[in-house]
């Protein structure tokens, strides 16, 4: 029996939805096979802001479409490394994100990490369950023809009606446990895709053929230069790296469960490049569609459903923005923002209560989404977060591959009060003053004008100066 199973028989099961979901997992629940890893990347590209930012990247970034694609599959590439590199940790031992930062941050000082990227969780998933009710509530206009009524805070009562069937929906999906999670995955990747090959059959067929000939037409760039077009490649590969940036950071809460490294390599492979490559090809033919049957490049599925006054179309895809929606909320938000807010009290807080304190900030942040914290101007505060969160990616791999040479002590890892990640009071200052110093960086790109132009790398300039730093001061900290 191996250090982690021994674990796991006396902590209890990770899968099991009352127990603690920091523990790690034992071989009988690391059940998952390349697809269900193929299906995380699939749910997290296939959101509605994912397809508008691809569909806009063709449009708005001044590039050729063979520098679009070819930056999108290098993107594509290099997020498959960096996960590799991350989530290999979490299969080796099956930990998660916030477990495997106690061994660089301290065992007090990692539930800093895990909360900043709780925090932007939380956020986020309020905001889907919001967006994937919308999805719902379009379904129901369509079978019924009803308008919802006087609005509430911003609401009509379909609006609301909708909103908190959605909400429900999540908790009944993690009230069963990850099996559960994973099984949906599962089904809503392929689902997407196949409703997404039949928006272009019934574009193509209402261009009569043309949308090829549309296609090429935004495929191409003409006037572009060698040197443009090597600026809108760079500015197209920071923005899909910081796109994929928070799975990347916290990759170790899935890998946990894949069956084996194969399984977890083959599953990034095929999920990043492929998905990548099918999706952006997808997204171009429907904006070039969209541009021959309504006389504009439109970025916006939802508003190419509406535009056909197509109800079987509009049900379908009500249906699949649902689905879709859900599944980036599971990948992106959910798990995370469990582990994240666990780790604050692992001995108290179990997977169900996690994912109930959860919900109940998904209804106050989603139900209030329209009439008041859409109008706060929040995005700069989130992508303050995200920046501050960098470094932390740097720290971890360096100290995991560089100073541990892969190998951790896992019963030290859940020893919070001695063992060799208790540092200095739970702490260890080489990371702190690491991360202190390559946060503030990153974060002053996001506010700062004069840096302004290193925004859309600001996290990979942050993961790098992070581990850089970590790795000057850390030799006299380390001692696992």
């Amino acid at each position: 029996m191996t250090t982690t199973d021994q674990h796991h028989a006396i902590h209890g099961g990770t899968l099991d939805p009352e127990g603690n979901t920091l523990n790690p997992v034992g071989r009988d629940e690391k059940t998952w096979g390349w697809f269900a890893i193929f299906n995380i990347w699939a749910n997290d590209v296939q959101s509605l802001f994912g397809y508008t930012l691809v569909a806009s990247i063709f449009i708005s970034y001044g590039v050729g479409g063979w520098t679009a694609f070819a930056a999108l599959i290098t993107s594509a590439l290099f997020v498959m490394w960096l996960v590799n590199l991350s989530g290999a940790p979490g299969e080796r031992y099956g930990i998660p994100y916030p477990v495997l930062a106690r061994a660089s941050l301290g065992t007090q000082g990692a539930k800093l990490p895990a909360v900043l990227r709780a925090t932007v969780a939380v956020f986020w998933y309020g905001v889907q369950v919001y967006f994937a009710s919308t999805a719902l509530a379009l379904l129901i206009r369509s079978l019924t023809g009803a308008e919802g009524g006087a609005e509430i805070f911003g609401m009509t009562g379909i609006d609301w009606l909708s909103f908190l069937i959605v909400w429900a929906f999540h908790i009944l999906i993690f009230w069963r446990g990850m099996s559960w999670v994973e099984s949906f995955l599962n089904i809503a990747g392929p689902f997407v895709y196949v409703v997404m090959i039949g928006l272009v059959i019934v574009l193509w067929r209402l261009s009569d053929g043309r949308i090829v000939e549309a296609t090429a037409t935004i495929f191409a760039n003409p006037e572009g230069t060698f040197w443009t077009e090597m600026k809108g490649f760079f500015a197209i590969f920071g923005t899909m790296v910081a796109y994929f940036a928070a799975v990347m950071i916290n990759f170790s809460d899935f890998s946990r469960y894949a069956r084996d490294r194969q399984a977890m390599v083959k599953g990034n492979l095929a999920g990043l490049p492929f998905n990548m490559i099918l999706f952006s090809a997808l997204a171009l033919l429907t904006t070039g569609g969209a541009a021959v049957v309504f006389g504009e490049e439109i970025i916006n599925p939802t508003e190419i459903v509406e535009r056909t006054d197509s109800v079987v179309l509009g049900v379908i895809a009500a249906i699949t923005f649902f689905a879709a929606t859900v599944g980036i909320n599971l990948v992106a938000n959910f798990i995370p923002a469990v582990n994240g807010i666990a780790n604050l009290s692992p001995e108290k807080i179990s997977f169900r209560r996690a994912g109930i304190i959860t919900s109940v900030f998904a209804l106050v942040i989603g139900g209030f989404w329209t009439s008041f914290i859409s109008n706060f101007g929040i995005g700069s505060i989130v992508n303050t977060m995200g920046a501050t969160l960098a470094p932390i990616f740097g720290i971890m791999i360096v100290d995991y591959y560089f100073h541990r040479d892969q190998h951790l002590e896992i019963d030290d890892l859940y020893d919070m009060r001695g063992g060799i990640y208790r540092y200095q009071n739970g702490w260890n200052r080489a990371a702190v003053t690491a991360f202190a110093i390559a946060a503030t960086f990153s974060i002053i790109t996001v506010w700062v004008p004069w840096f302004a132009f290193l925004t859309g790398y600001n996290w990979i300039i942050g993961a790098l100066l992070g581990g850089a730093i970590y790795n000057a001061l850390a030799p006299s900290q380390v001692t696992g």
